[in-house]
């Protein structure tokens, strides 16, 4: 398939690709097919599933996926319009119920200690949905007190405690803080964009999957192509993050480009390699199939990165 074709196959796609495709392939803003995203597809199967006291799932938490948490999430990547009145309803609930004493929003009553990765992705989604500044606060004041002196974060450093930062956790730490600034957010707001530029800088050390020790693999799936990501780390998640946040051209980027150009089909497109066990609303794509999901997100990577830098 030539770009052109493509672009057209994902133009035929669910409205939230057909909205992400004009946006960030094409330099085109389509309010008219982002506000289909909560009335079509998938993001009205999601709202569907939405209970009447705004949870979906059991709870904040559980089970995953369906889980308000992840939903909210799901429901963000989709790029559902951020004024969407149901979802800030349900965010208003978590934080009405869930805040813990250490200032984050744990998973569940019996939980008393926040968890950093669940709050990088909190911060991702209640920033984009508008949550009120001084509601976030105590969520900025947890993970910035969570930051490990590697650069990145790691969801065992305020329970059983951990030495090394756990890429996993940085890249949802990453995401939330970029979704906070990008807003406008002015709390601790230096101290936010110094705190991801050392957690980029491990993710840079480690060249987005390799030890920084022996050079070796860290995990193979950190290399596995998934959509959605939950809480896992994958290669083309945090390159991801890397071209939205509009970060330069970093030599150590190039292994982690060439192994996404290595998983390109003949015909041009990507496919989606990992599923994660759990419970799920519906399937957005079948596996093993070109994935929308996933070859967009690699040509708008390769868009940024790829062109001057495809060694």
């Amino acid at each position: 398939m030539t770009q052109d074709e493509i672009i057209d196959w994902l133009l035929v796609g669910d409205p939230a690709i057909q909205y992400q495709t004009y946006r960030d392939l094409l330099d085109i803003e389509r309010p008219d097919i982002r506000a289909r995203i909560a009335r079509e597809g998938w993001g009205a199967q999601y709202l569907a599933a939405r209970k009447p006291d705004g949870v979906w799932g059991d709870r904040f938490y559980q089970p995953k996926w369906i889980s308000s948490h992840y939903t909210l999430l799901d429901l963000k990547l989709l790029n559902i319009a951020p004024d969407h009145d149901p979802s800030r309803d349900s965010i208003r609930k978590i934080f009405a119920e869930q805040k813990a004493d250490d200032g984050g929003i744990r998973c569940g009553h019996s939980h008393p200690r926040s968890d950093v990765c669940v709050n990088g992705m909190v911060l991702n989604y209640a920033s984009y949905f508008g949550t009120p500044a001084p509601d976030l606060v105590s969520i900025i004041d947890f993970l910035l007190g969570q930051h490990m002196q590697d650069g990145g974060f790691n969801c065992m450093s305020n329970r059983s405690g951990a030495h090394h930062s756990s890429l996993h956790s940085t890249i949802s730490v990453l995401e939330g803080i970029h979704e906070y600034l990008r807003n406008g957010h002015a709390y601790r707001a230096d101290e936010l964009k110094a705190c991801a530029a050392a957690a980029r800088e491990f993710v840079l050390l480690h060249r987005f999957y390799k030890s920084d020790h022996t050079g070796e693999i860290i995990r193979k799936d950190f290399l596995q192509l998934s959509f959605p990501p939950r809480w896992y780390y994958n290669i083309l998640r945090a390159l991801d993050y890397f071209q939205a946040a509009q970060i330069p051209w970093d030599d150590r980027m190039q292994d982690a480009i060439d192994v996404l150009r290595t998983k390109r089909r003949k015909d041009g497109r990507w496919r989606t390699e990992a599923a994660r066990a759990g419970q799920v609303h519906f399937k957005m794509e079948q596996g093993r199939q070109p994935s929308r999901w996933t070859t967009l997100m690699a040509l708008r990577v390769l868009r940024v990165y790829g062109q001057q830098h495809g060694k």
